[in-house]
């Protein structure tokens, strides 16, 4: 009689190997979310002549670009250089950041919208698909993969809790606008971090074949079967309901005329939710239906408290378990994805899950500002909670890995 012996895991010389590899990735990732004008947006916005509703316009100009490029730029990434479409991204985000701190009125501003769009579809999926691919190459399988993405979205998020202290400071010190001047320079110097990243060349080890032929395949791929289409689904409503959070939660803040002291921390607590929440995600089974359908609870609740609470220490609380939530599903969604493709269309794939999102996005955004500017953000805040139900509905039967075939 044969005794089965269970696989073992990664041994240390790989992990010591996809952490050497990975480093510069995580570096640049540190430094191109050193946004400094991020915290303070909101009023340099207002300072220059937004209102609510114009906010809403801005939102649906840089998330109509994205939806637009997204899927292109993954196909782009796949078949020439994951690498190189990250430094074209952060070169994207360095001028969008000094078109900022030149405008002096939306429309000018609407140019760094735009820019900040571009930035947006070329980032999107390209480090997660680095990520994955090299688990693979390194150790055979991307089974640890929310566990490194976990540690990619740390540094991310400390990067972002240590940028919108620091913004924070800048405007008090300077003004709101030196903020933008401050980013370029700083987002720019992650472009020596990115090439000096040895990508992983498992996309590149098929047969090639002509751009339409790889963008039409990638296409498919993403409704080829009923999971894939869920994970899809869950992966978008994530992206809308982190972004809508993201764009106008600042807005709770404005109706409650919070002091601008309020501003940098409130900021640093949201943003640290992406580092917290791709922590807990890498060590919690949200496979199991139980842990599933509590996630939705809290976010459909701390919706809810959002349209129904004015206390600010309460409307924090409430946004900081939405993004949480946000963040635990968005790198579960993300895995299954990459778990699901093969490697030669699997950022084009990502970026297409993440198109859906968008273009759901620029319509809801014009709405959201609207309601706000005429009803107030409590009623917009509606839309955020019938959005957070849809989500909590689609959780129960989607975060489940499907056995291998």
């Amino acid at each position: 009689m044969t005794a089965t012996v269970a696989p073992a895991g990664p041994r240390p010389d790989q992990m010591a190997a996809v952490a050497r590899r990975l480093r510069p990735l995580a570096i640049g990732i540190g430094l191109q979310n050193l946004l400094f004008w991020v915290p303070v947006e909101k009023i340099f916005m207002t300072e220059i002549g937004f209102d609510a509703a114009a906010i809403g316009v801005i939102a649906a100009v840089y998330a109509a670009v994205v939806p637009l490029l997204e899927v292109p730029f993954g196909v782009l990434a796949d078949r020439w250089s994951r690498t190189g479409v990250l430094v074209l991204a952060t070169l994207a985000l360095a001028a969008s950041s000094l078109v900022g701190g030149l405008s002096n009125s939306p429309a000018m501003y609407a140019l760094c919208a735009v820019l900040l769009g571009v930035y947006f579809a070329l980032s999107s999926g390209t480090a997660d698909s680095i990520v994955y691919d090299t688990l693979v190459e390194e150790t055979g399988t991307g089974d640890a993969y929310e566990t490194w993405l976990g540690r990619l979205h740390a540094v991310e998020a400390a990067s972002l809790v240590v940028s919108s202290v620091v913004g924070g400071l800048l405007a008090g010190f300077f003004s709101a606008r030196f903020t933008y001047f401050a980013t370029a320079p700083a987002v720019a110097v992650a472009i020596f971090a990115f090439v000096r990243c040895r990508e992983p060349r498992l996309h590149r080890a098929t047969e090639r074949v002509t751009y339409r032929r790889q963008a039409a395949t990638t296409l498919r791929a993403l409704t080829s079967t009923r999971n894939l289409r869920r994970i899809v689904l869950l992966f978008a409503l994530t992206a809308i309901a982190t972004q809508v959070l993201f764009e106008f939660g600042p807005l709770w803040l404005v109706a409650a005329s919070a002091p601008s002291s309020w501003y940098g921390p409130y900021w640093a607590a949201l943003v640290s939710t992406v580092g917290i929440g791709a922590w807990l995600a890498a060590r919690v089974d949200l496979g199991r239906p139980w842990v599933a359908a509590g996630l939705g609870s809290a976010a459909v609740l701390a919706g809810l408290s959002l349209v129904a609470v004015s206390s600010l220490p309460a409307v924090i609380a409430a946004q900081i378990v939405i993004a949480l939530v946000a963040a635990m599903v968005g790198v579960r969604a993300s895995f299954l994805l990459h778990d699901a493709v093969v490697a030669n269309i699997r950022a084009g794939v990502s970026s297409g899950a993440s198109t859906l999102g968008w273009i759901s996005f620029v319509p809801l955004s014009l709405l959201f500002g609207w309601l706000t500017t005429h009803s107030g953000v409590h009623v917009a805040g509606w839309l955020l909670v019938l959005l957070l139900a849809a989500l909590a509905g689609l959780l129960r039967t989607s975060l489940r890995r499907e056995p291998a075939r």
